[in-house]
């Protein structure tokens, strides 16, 4: 097994199985996230984020889902390195941009890009709901105390242009990531004829679309109504 996962094939196997695993996740997080533009009193969102935080499935998969994360970012890692390895003599370098796309080409720098824009998130918002629950405000909903995350989430937005901006770049430099990285699961998978293979590349587009544009409408939302 473990030569299985040290070798070439095996590490992209990882690559994808981590990679789609974390689509999953992605769909989930932005439709929860949604939930800050259709209520402005905040309750439905904070109903959310209090059944995530308190629920024992999800409980379990935090810890699933951060190893989900670390694999999939040192796998990368050590595949790209593994490449350049392969190459130690410069070549002449060919112009590729009509046979593979830019994101393609470019995907450890979106990644880095897209980690540095989730270590930000993760200070703001996760780090703070789940490890100093009590700096936060509380608010009563259908006679549950929880805590007030709609206050903190949409606060920071309303108070930071700048951070809204950062939130931008990141959701669009995610759905660049995600362009290639969704198609690309499913041909390493072996899933990649000629028919499927348009089908899948479709799908992600339209994926990455909606990943991009949902994300990037939550920030927006705030800075343009408050």
């Amino acid at each position: 097994m473990s030569k299985f996962l040290f070798a070439s094939i095996g590490r992209k196997f990882m690559m994808s199985i981590t990679g789609l695993f974390l689509l999953v996740f992605i769909a989930v997080h932005l439709g929860l996230n949604l939930l800050l533009i259709f209520d402005d009193s905040g309750e439905l969102f904070n109903l959310g984020a209090h059944f995530m935080a308190t629920n024992p499935l999800i409980k379990v998969m935090e810890p699933v889902l951060g190893l989900g994360f670390l694999i999939h970012i040192v796998w990368s890692v050590f595949l790209e390195f593994q490449n350049w390895k392969a190459r130690p003599v410069k070549y002449k370098k060919l112009d590729r941009s009509e046979s593979s796309t830019w994101a393609s080409r470019n995907m450890l720098v979106l990644g880095a890009l897209v980690f540095t824009f989730l270590v930000i998130h993760v200070i703001n918002f996760f780090w703070v709901i789940k490890f100093a629950p009590e700096s936060m405000q509380t608010i009563r909903v259908d006679g549950t105390e929880m805590e007030n995350a709609y206050v903190l989430v949409s606060g920071l937005f309303k108070a930071s242009i700048v951070y809204s901006i950062v939130y931008v770049l990141g959701a669009i430099l995610l759905g660049i990531h995600l362009s290639h990285g969704f198609w690309s699961a499913f041909q390493t998978l072996g899933l990649n004829n000629k028919y499927w293979m348009k089908r899948w590349k479709c799908v992600a587009n339209i994926y990455a679309i909606l990943v991009a544009v949902g994300f990037s409408i939550i920030p927006l939302y705030f800075l343009i109504k408050f």
